[in-house]
């Protein structure tokens, strides 16, 4: 996932920063990114828990992980704009590992610090959709919750320069609907034999 959706922020103009437990994966995968780079962007790749100067931080690590990932950050994501980006899907994958009435995103926002804009977005897309950056030949749906008006704009405008479209998807609360979405369009991919290479599209 961080190589799709590096992928769709590059080809979009903007520069991506990479950052891993090695170093040298994420220096790979930010010259990887370089290929598609558009209008100057620069990327690199950095060791995870150093500096963040980046305003907006993606989480493209498993739920599993994510208690890990803030608690190495810690206080150097407050006052930043986080995007969740998973399908919490508990040891059997047959179900949400999540309690009913929350959500990943809404659990994760309560780990971060409290300036910290919390968004849910990109998890109904799948990696390999999101380097294409298009299913049918028609470009991705990315949907977007939550609360922050200004930081959503914000998000919105980076989905759209990369060539996908944002949808505004309500507040934070609406991650859970869109993890039920996420959990079922997982569940179908066995099912229609689409190999991860099928996207939730608004069409009218």
């Amino acid at each position: 996932m961080g190589r799709g959706i590096g992928t769709r922020l590059v080809s979009g103009g903007h520069n991506v920063t990479i950052m891993d437990r090695d170093p040298e994966k994420a220096k790979s995968l930010a010259e990887e990114l370089t290929a598609n780079a558009k209008k100057g962007a620069k990327n690199q790749g950095v060791a995870l828990g150093g500096p963040i100067q980046d305003e907006i931080v993606i989480l493209a690590v498993p739920y599993g992980a994510t208690g890990e990932v803030i608690e190495n950050l810690g206080a150097k994501l407050a006052g930043k704009t986080v995007i969740d980006i998973t399908n919490p899907l508990n040891a059997t994958y047959d179900g949400l590992a999540v309690a009913p009435g929350t959500s990943a995103a809404e659990e994760i926002a309560k780990k971060l610090p409290s300036n910290t804009k919390v968004f849910k977005a990109f998890n109904t897309t799948f990696a390999t959709t999101l380097v294409s950056g298009k299913v049918d030949n028609k470009p991705l749906d990315v949907f977007i919750a939550g609360d922050d008006a200004e930081a959503k704009a914000k998000i919105t405008q980076l989905v759209n320069d990369g060539g996908s479209r944002a949808i505004d998807a309500g507040p934070l609360s609406h991650a859970r609907q869109l993890e039920a979405i996420g959990f079922l369009g997982i569940s179908l991919q066995g099912t229609l034999g689409t190999g991860f290479k099928s996207a939730w599209q608004i069409v009218s």
